[in-house]
């Protein structure tokens, strides 16, 4: 057994086909020690090695059942750490590129929002008015502190659920970090958009005055996702006008305005089965990740059904683009030779608070 840990210098330059061959051996060496869990959006030459796939609230799920040693995730960190919060003590969730993030979640820090609960507790009874609710696309600590205050995570997947749980106890939600899923999902409740007030966390009470916190029953964190703010209204129009029996399909990171020109909004799980379940031929354009657009489209063409990407740039999850071969390559072979790399450890005390809001949201879904 290998006494230090392999640095990564030595893969940095590894040729693709080089690096697919080791991850082969490695995987080969460590048999059911390791699995490995890929979200939609990762890229197609790492993809082919999972063994578990999904959005999100999938994953979730699949993180707290799974029996292998090691929970290898090829996504980015906010992912790792819901692995490592919802598996059992004795696995160890590993992220193969510590600079796998996510910049929606770093809109939100627990800083920012404990401070905007203290302005909140100026204008409102907050324990009792507030219900906090965090989408999974966020630290652990803050999960911890939705955990704490009688709060929950949500999904794309699940928000409208979640949401109406969180309505039947207190008749307010703070929800961050991604103003977009939340709008379009108050939408959806019947929640008028007067009743939706952006709280910006970088202005003095989230620049709202004290009747607008009152009146509102959606308090809308500024965050968004750089992937899914590209796509435009004007997109969908210029598709319309080419092909007027088209379709369209959205997620619900995306603007207000592409949702509501959208004929389906849904999570990455709702976008690959409703193309899937689609008669033949039919055409599409779909409105979220480019590696995700790419795979679906592979896989529906023998149906004679053409996926179209929304924008006319490519719109990728940089940040999930650095789990690359290389670095699987490198964890593998470092677990094959009993050195552990990149674990990932949500401190004790944030743990069993995040694990509290998690599992809420399981019980609800």
């Amino acid at each position: 057994m290998q006494s230090a840990t392999i640095h990564f210098d030595k893969f940095n330059q590894l040729q693709d086909d080089a690096c697919h061959q080791r991850i082969r051996a490695a995987r080969a060496r460590l048999g059911k020690e390791v699995v490995l869990l890929c979200h939609h959006y990762q890229r197609a030459d790492v993809y082919q090695y999972a063994d578990l796939t999904g959005d999100s609230l999938k994953l979730s799920r699949l993180a707290s059942q799974t029996d292998s040693r090691y929970i290898v995730f090829c996504g980015v960190h906010f992912m790792a750490e819901v692995a490592d919060i919802m598996s059992k003590p004795e696995q160890i969730a590993i992220l193969p590129d510590l600079a796998a993030g996510c910049s929606m979640a770093d809109m939100a820090n627990l800083a920012k929002v404990e401070r905007c609960w203290r302005e909140l507790g100026e204008v409102l009874d907050v324990d009792q008015q507030v219900t906090p609710v965090t989408y999974i696309n966020s630290a652990a600590d803050l999960k911890a502190f939705c955990g704490a205050r009688g709060g929950i995570v949500c999904t794309s997947s699940n928000a409208g659920t979640i949401a109406a749980w969180a309505f039947a106890r207190r008749e307010k939600i703070l929800f961050f970090p991604d103003q977009h899923l939340g709008r379009w999902t108050g939408f959806q409740m019947g929640i008028a958009l007067d009743e939706m007030m952006v709280w910006d966390p970088d202005l003095e009470m989230g620049g709202l005055t004290a009747e607008q916190i009152r009146r509102a029953r959606l308090l809308l964190w500024k965050g968004h996702c750089s992937v899914h703010q590209m796509f435009q209204p004007a997109h969908i129009l210029r598709f319309r006008n080419q092909h007027p029996d088209g379709l369209v399909i959205a997620h619900p990171e995306c603007s207000f305005e592409v949702c509501r020109q959208s004929d389906f909004v849904g999570s990455t799980e709702h976008i690959v089965r409703t193309v899937k379940e689609a008669r033949p031929n039919t055409r599409w354009l779909v409105g979220t990740e480019l590696n995700l657009v790419n795979r679906l489209a592979e896989e529906v063409r023998q149906e004679g059904k053409i996926v179209q990407f929304m924008a006319p740039t490519v719109c990728m999850c940089s940040t999930m683009q650095r789990i690359d071969p290389q670095h699987l390559a490198w964890t593998l072979e470092n677990l094959a030779d009993g050195q552990v790399v990149n674990q990932i450890t949500v401190p004790e005390h944030e743990r069993a608070l995040a694990k509290l809001a998690l599992e809420r949201m399981l019980a609800v879904s």
